[in-house]
């Protein structure tokens, strides 16, 4: 007989974090829970205009409370007791400026409201200037310090933002004792650590994000980012060198974290990662086969054996890396900046008339059958007279970022309704996805299928079904309900 044994994960996604409890013998699911970010849900710290999305580390404190809390509470005492381990992915590249023990800087008093002291979401281009001027600054040098993340630096990414954040904020620069994912917080955290230095880095976000490398042993040197700007001379010295891969252990809980969530004292916590990396995991990735994790963004992942990616370099993409998904496969990442997102967009375009509805029930019911009337209206085949779109509402991440890029509407007229709009944004984006697959190929690596996770993949048949076609081969929806970032 098989001793009783229970998992937890931890999913913080763009809008809330989601928790699961999962029977380690057979992969049943006990029990989950979904918490919303209020902050985040009422527009706090962010400037759209200026694309700027930062979130508060309270909102994340909070979620793990909660989430965890209720799926607890749904279980018997019995199965509370045999909880043995739980991990974390978040969404990413999404730092934070944290002080010399570890804490985000906005969980203190004289920061609590500074947006630069919180943690830079994913989708915050607020960095664009730097991440063009590390691109620059990179062909100097007779190494290629981006040559495992595409050739080209990303503002989504951490050393533009943490840049941005120095070059605008004295405060914070004055402050600043590291600079911390968000995936590899929350470990930090539930272990109890109260040092800057004993983060445990994952090999996820250090690789695609951070310019780690094996063949670097470890981070590019001190001269290539303080010759970039003097803000940063020295700053490696308080990063990392070391990473570790997803299936190794950050600690165990600390005492006052498994007090205060009602967990065993012995429980483990796994080294965090990237959502769409683990969603990928949990998605059945295979050698080849591109796990699409759809939600208000994409993102693309592809493993392949180390063998055969000897002396390969896809340009273009966010990266590749070993063991970044799986260990002893490489890891490679590409992606849309807008996907759902797009679509949220058109909907609350169109819809602009409902916010004005005072009945709160009535609203939400007109507001939620729009997209799927939309798809049923836009289910006709592609003429050539129809409207044309091009994706890039919020620049483009893959392949070849630039996120400067801006996205557009053609070919409207008189009899351009909103299901044609509507269907030439859904178009838009699955050629965007083609791109990144034409880029695969084009740069010698395989895509023998497609693999659909998240939630805009199991909601929406009639956008799946045009991604299908645009590709020219089946996608296998996964049954898990996996929302993206």
């Amino acid at each position: 007989m098989i001793a009783a044994a229970y998992v937890m994960g931890l999913d913080y996604g763009t809008d809330s974090v989601r928790c699961i409890l999962v029977d380690a013998r057979n992969g049943a699911e006990m029990a989950a829970a979904v918490y919303y970010y209020p902050r985040w849900k009422e527009g706090l710290f962010c400037n759209p205009s200026k694309q700027v999305f930062r979130q508060h580390p309270l909102d994340y404190i909070e979620g793990l409370e909660a989430t965890i809390k209720e799926c607890l509470n749904k279980v018997s005492p019995e199965v509370r007791a045999a909880v043995k381990a739980l991990s974390v992915d978040t969404t990413g590249s999404s730092p934070v400026a944290v002080d010399a023990t570890g804490k985000p800087l906005a969980l203190s008093p004289e920061f609590s409201n500074n947006p630069n002291a919180m943690f830079v979401l994913w989708k915050d281009h607020s960095s664009v200037k730097e991440a063009a001027s590390l691109n620059e600054h990179a062909v100097k040098f007779p190494v290629n310090y981006l040559q495992f993340v595409g050739g080209i630096y990303s503002s989504e990414w951490f050393w533009a933002k943490l840049l941005h954040i120095l070059k605008e904020d004295e405060q914070v620069r004055n402050s600043i004792a590291s600079f911390v994912e968000h995936c590899d917080w929350i470990p930090f955290l539930l272990t109890g650590g109260n040092n800057a230095k004993d983060v445990k880095r994952g090999v996820c976000s250090a690789g695609h994000k951070a310019l780690w490398a094996e063949s670097f042993n470890g981070l590019p040197p001190d001269e290539f980012f303080s010759s970039w700007d003097p803000l940063l001379k020295g700053f490696t010295s308080k990063l990392f060198s070391e990473t570790y891969t997803a299936d190794k252990a950050a600690g165990i809980i600390s005492a006052e974290w498994a007090q205060k969530l009602g967990l065993p004292t012995d429980v483990v916590i796994g080294i965090g990662a990237f959502d769409a990396h683990m969603g990928a995991v949990g998605g059945q990735i295979e050698p080849y086969h591109l796990s699409k994790v759809m939600g208000t963004s994409t993102c693309d992942m592809l493993v392949a054996p180390k063998k055969d990616m000897e002396g390969k370099l896809v340009k273009g993409i966010c990266g590749q890396v070993n063991g970044s998904v799986i260990p002893g496969l490489v890891g490679l990442e590409a992606g849309q900046s807008a996907f759902g997102d797009a679509y949220a967009w058109f909907k609350n375009l169109i819809s602009y008339p409902l916010s004005q509805i005072e009945d709160d029930v009535l609203r939400n019911s007109l507001s939620d059958s729009i997209i799927k009337n939309l798809s049923a209206a836009a289910s006709s085949p592609i003429q050539p007279i129809d409207e044309l779109a091009v994706d890039w509402l919020n620049g483009r991440r893959t392949p070849d970022a630039n996120q400067l890029l801006k996205g557009a509407i053609l070919n409207l007229n008189l009899a351009s309704d909103a299901p044609r709009v509507f269907k030439a944004v859904v178009e838009a984006t699955c050629f965007g996805a083609k791109a990144i697959v034409d880029r695969f190929v084009d740069e010698g690596i395989p895509v023998k299928g497609l693999i659909g996770l998240g939630g805009v993949a199991k909601k929406s048949p009639y956008i799946m079904q045009v991604m299908a076609d645009v590709m020219n081969m089946p996608i296998r929806i996964h049954k898990a309900n996996k929302p993206a970032r």
